[in-house]
């Protein structure tokens, strides 16, 4: 059985036209070769994949699946063919680098500079994307490495969990919580509250983490406002509008705003670094390798109640 890609894109097209006329007209062919071409597709597959007694045209169930598993097919060959153009243009001493806005309290920015400072003709390009989106850009070859905050279990991507912080609610001086004595304030203290999470888009995110948090403590919160931005929570939460839960290393210094560790130890927030499972080049290696040296060095700006985990199965 021989199936060409060709004869995947015109059964494709002909599939969403649902008209043998219409699908010669958007694939610039005439009528009768495409009908040829489908007609060789059948014969290969052994089965009809259209309803041809039928106006428009439909799909048989052989040709809903074929349909299906083409347009994937299809679109993986284009995005082989993006990051392999990619690859060929892009200097052999340059990284793209993903990074969620939190990541610029903590570690990401001494990694950066260590990077420079090692490698100084190294070409860095960072890019502000959410977790979740940085999967499709790795995947894309838009990023090589990047770092959030959720958990994702997939077999192309590998993820390395460099910390677990502790989360920390932010509210105003003012704030009847901001009293209390403790460092620290038990779950069950935001029940009540008006809560600031963020941020609201490209689900899943921190603020779903949040709430799924909340949630293992049975505590549901009524009244949730999702905002864009770190510094939009914070503000926020400094005109004593509500509460907002961040994670240890995102607390901004601020004269109206106070900080209390959320709960017990468990109650963590993890950094972690996303690449590509088939990525073994030696640039991946070297960023690796000093990103794990930019936390075992343990500098000033670590907070003492933050968990290095060091990463096994590294070769570096």
């Amino acid at each position: 059985m021989t199936i060409s890609l060709r004869q995947m894109q015109y059964f494709v097209v002909v599939a969403e036209e649902k008209n043998m006329t219409r699908a010669s007209e958007v694939l610039h062919i005439s009528q009768p070769p495409l009908s040829r071409q489908i007609q060789q597709l059948e014969e290969s597959l052994e089965t009809k994949l259209f309803v041809r007694s039928s106006r428009p045209l439909c799909l048989t169930k052989a040709g809903k699946i074929f349909y299906e598993r083409s347009v994937y097919i299809l679109g993986q060959i284009e995005q082989l063919k993006r990051v392999t153009r990619q690859a060929g243009q892009k200097s052999s001493d340059s990284i793209s680098i993903g990074f969620v806005p939190s990541m610029l309290y903590g570690a990401f920015p001494h990694l950066v500079k260590r990077l420079q400072t090692l490698r100084p003709n190294l070409e860095i390009s960072l890019v502000e994307l959410l977790s979740s989106q940085q999967l499709e850009a790795l995947r894309e070859g838009e990023i090589d490495i990047g770092f959030g905050r959720l958990r994702f279990a997939v077999n192309d991507i590998s993820r390395l969990v460099l910390r677990e912080e502790r989360l920390m609610v932010a509210m105003s001086k003012n704030h009847a919580l901001a009293g209390a004595e403790s460092d620290s304030l038990p779950v069950e203290a935001l029940r009540g509250e008006s809560l600031i999470l963020y941020p609201k888009d490209n689900s899943p995110n921190f603020s779903d983490t949040v709430q799924a948090v909340l949630g293992d403590y049975a505590l549901n919160i009524e009244n949730i406002q999702k905002v864009s931005q770190l510094q939009t929570a914070l503000g926020l939460a400094a005109a004593n509008t509500g509460v907002s839960i961040v994670p240890e290393s995102a607390r901004v210094s601020r004269q109206d705003l106070c900080y209390r560790l959320l709960g017990g130890e468990s109650l963590t927030s993890p950094i972690l670094a996303y690449f590509r499972t088939d990525d073994d080049t030696e640039l991946l290696k070297f960023v690796l390798s000093v990103l794990v040296r930019v936390y075992e060095d343990k500098p000033d700006w670590m907070h003492y109640s933050h968990h290095w985990l060091t990463p096994e199965g590294l070769d570096f």
